[in-house]
């Protein structure tokens, strides 16, 4: 008798004028394998969920609180913004070869940790709590790119008067919805790329021309930012901002189902307990590690870029982004720079910088949303077709819901602040998480890189620190 394979089975539906079959990424077959690339030129042509990390990182966080927070501190904080991107990057690195080890996304890893209730892990109704707090800064986003639309032309009645914000925030609900309403990895990636570069270009750009203008900076200056000091008023944006810029909690766990939807655990293959499966693992492991390489670099000169911008420019004039002026405030780095006609420079920038987040969050939380809901047993997360029409409706309802929080608090910065305050506190579940997983289903052959290991190590203490500091926040209790 003859079996029938799933490349089979697509090439007699393409024979027989039918569309092909999808392939579901989260199903692992033999037939998916692929050697992986052996060079670091070959391992540069397999990058992408990085890309989309970048995009989902660089914005929020970096344009609104690392700007606002060097307008308020001065360079003084700068060691902080090179702790919050390397530090939690480690964490990131070990769930991510945990899931390509397993085929598994991150939720459903943590599910596996008990007390459970309803079926799921503890650690998954925390994500549930948080992500309630992360509508908040999500309408921040949208907030700040709708503001940036509504000066750049208002359309309706003022710039940022009530009529213009509808408007515009209807208007980039709509753009973002009918971009990713068809779910494909594929357009969400390169999208991804060009926004990534357009940004980085511009504001590492910018902060390198400052020493050319009124707003120098001098090597010393920066040194001094180096001291490992937190003045005094600073130490909640400092708290907000190492919860939420680099990669969060919320983007460590995203960044397990881009992995498995760009093919790095498909293309490993089921676990058949074959010498040859275990290199195909370590062979993609190294391309995501090099994924995640790229993207820490990019995240930092950014992040760093933003930060020196806010402290040199912002500061000494006494400037910190708040509530509807935010944009209005930060425009000023580019109109005190370069002149008044920078001021639409700086606008599409934001435009760019803010929307390409709020294209990763509307791309990334349905799907987390979805296998929430099937670990729930509310959707059959295996089922390809039931999966993705729960996804496409999250598409349409998220943004939505995001966009009513924006019109009725319309404050970006407090609530961008709120999300990363919540951030912080989710990342120290999911170092628990990462540590039990790597105990239970991590085999010692991917454990002996002592370098790893001690960064792992390092990088679970500082966030256990953070962790501890936020819920103590949360609940009113000081510490420092």
């Amino acid at each position: 008798m003859s079996t029938i394979t799933r490349k089979d089975a697509r090439e007699e539906a393409v024979l027989a004028g039918q569309p092909p079959l999808l392939k579901d990424p989260y199903a692992l077959h033999e037939d998916d394998v692929l050697e992986p690339p052996t060079t670091w030129a070959g391992r540069l042509s397999y990058l992408g969920p990085g890309i989309i990390i970048s995009a989902a990182v660089i914005g929020s966080g970096e344009l609104i609180t690392t700007t606002a927070l060097g307008a308020k501190a001065g360079f003084v904080l700068l060691w902080l913004v090179i702790i919050s991107t390397a530090l939690k990057v480690w964490v990131q690195l070990e769930l991510a070869q945990w899931s390509i080890l397993n085929g598994k996304p991150a939720l459903q890893g943590y599910s596996q940790i008990g007390p459970k209730f309803f079926g799921i892990g503890w650690i998954n109704a925390l994500w549930i709590l948080m992500d309630f707090a992360k509508v908040l800064q999500r309408g921040g986003i949208i907030g700040g790119t709708v503001a940036a639309f509504s000066i750049l032309y208002p359309v309706v009645g003022e710039p940022l008067g009530t009529p213009s914000l509808v408007f515009w925030t209807v208007m980039l609900i709509a753009g973002v919805v009918a971009l990713l309403y068809t779910n494909r990895y594929g357009m969400l990636e390169r999208a991804a790329f060009v926004s990534v570069v357009i940004f980085t270009l511009i504001t590492v750009g910018l902060a390198l021309g400052l020493p050319f203008t009124p707003f120098a900076y001098t090597g010393s200056t920066l040194l001094d930012g180096l001291s490992f000091a937190i003045p005094a008023g600073t130490l909640g944006f400092a708290v907000a901002m190492f919860g939420i810029t680099g990669v969060g909690a919320d983007e460590m766990t995203t960044y397990t189902y881009w992995c498995i939807e760009k093919g790095y655990a498909r293309w490993t293959g089921p676990n058949n307990g074959s010498e040859a499966r275990a290199r195909r693992a370590e062979g993609w492991i190294k391309v995501m590690r090099t994924d995640v390489l790229i993207s820490w670099v990019i995240c930092t000169l950014c992040t760093m870029a933003f930060y020196v911008i806010g402290a040199a420019v912002l500061h000494p004039q006494g400037l910190v982004p708040q509530g509807n002026q935010m944009i209005t405030t930060l425009s000023r780095i580019y109109t005190d720079t370069m002149g008044p006609w920078a001021h639409w420079l700086f606008l599409v920038g934001a435009i760019t910088v803010l929307g390409s987040t709020l294209i990763a969050s509307t791309a990334s939380v349905p799907r987390l949303w979805a296998n929430t809901l099937g670990l729930l047993g509310v959707i059959d997360w295996q089922d390809l077709a039931a999966r993705q029409r729960a996804i496409r409706i999250m598409t349409v309802v998220f943004p939505i819901i995001w966009a009513m929080g924006f019109l009725v608090i319309q404050s970006p910065v407090l609530m961008v602040q709120i999300g990363g305050v919540a951030s912080g506190i989710f990342l120290l579940a999911v170092v628990i998480a990462v540590w039990r997983l790597r105990a239970t289903e991590v085999p010692e052959r991917f454990k002996r890189n002592r370098f790893f290991s001690v960064a792992l190590l390092l990088s679970s203490v500082a966030i256990v620190a953070l962790g501890i500091y936020s819920t103590a926040n949360v609940f009113g209790w000081s510490i420092g």
